[in-house]
């Protein structure tokens, strides 16, 4: 696990980290979370950071909104600081990480979304790998990348978790949608992996998104 981040430098950034510590109640750390993320400065990624750890879900998404809206940069200080031990942390940095869609991180997606014991983590980044922006890999680092990555977005439709399940039905229609995505053999895996869902998944709720996903494929070019 990280430390807590230093004290702040930057005369920006130092009372909105002084506000941050002096949050007594729940509410009160939502709010210091939201100033310090709407400030969007890359000073505050490790507290931003920190903010992932502190058991409260409000807080936590601030901080990742906070981190998605300063963009690339935090890819690399987040998966350098991404939380070992608390996996609730873990799983918001992979959302994050999911909702950039920088191509550095695939090598972390596809180790947590294959083998997190977290189904949270494991949904956030099983969607995330389907959400990478492909079209900034060179094409033979995509196509063979892209072959690494499908058999785990195929695994994941019968994760015994349905909100791993829902997560890769995210991942799926995002990465069939991509033009970039073309391999026929590939596209073929997964259409057929959200027909399976559609037939035979036993949770309404993945049913249900599966044909969603399915009717909006169909109208795409």
């Amino acid at each position: 696990m990280a430390d807590s981040p230093s004290p702040p430098s930057n005369a920006e950034l130092a009372p909105l980290v002084r506000a941050l510590d002096k949050a007594g109640t729940a509410i009160a750390l939502v709010g210091a979370v939201r100033d310090l993320a709407a400030a969007k400065l890359p000073e505050a990624i490790p507290y931003l950071m920190d903010a992932l750890k502190f058991n409260n879900p409000g807080a936590a998404v601030a901080a990742v909104e906070g981190l998605v809206a300063l963009g690339t940069v935090v890819v690399e200080p987040i998966m350098a600081q991404i939380d070992g031990y608390n996996y609730g942390a873990r799983a918001w940095a992979t959302r994050a990480l999911s909702e950039i869609g920088d191509p550095r991180a695939l090598d972390l997606m596809v180790a947590v979304a294959d083998g997190d014991f977290s189904p949270s983590v494991r949904r956030s980044a099983v969607k995330g790998l389907g959400c990478l922006r492909w079209q900034e890999l060179p094409s033979g680092v995509r196509h063979n990348q892209q072959r690494q990555v499908v058999p785990i977005m195929v695994k994941a439709c019968t994760d015994g978790e349905w909100v791993v399940r829902y997560g890769a039905i995210a991942g799926i229609q995002a990465f069939l949608s991509n033009p970039t995505t073309q391999d026929r053999e590939l596209r073929n895996q997964l259409f057929d992996s959200l027909k399976q869902m559609v037939k035979n998944d036993g949770d309404l709720a993945i049913r249900l998104r599966s044909r969603y996903a399915l009717e909006s494929l169909s109208m795409v070019p």
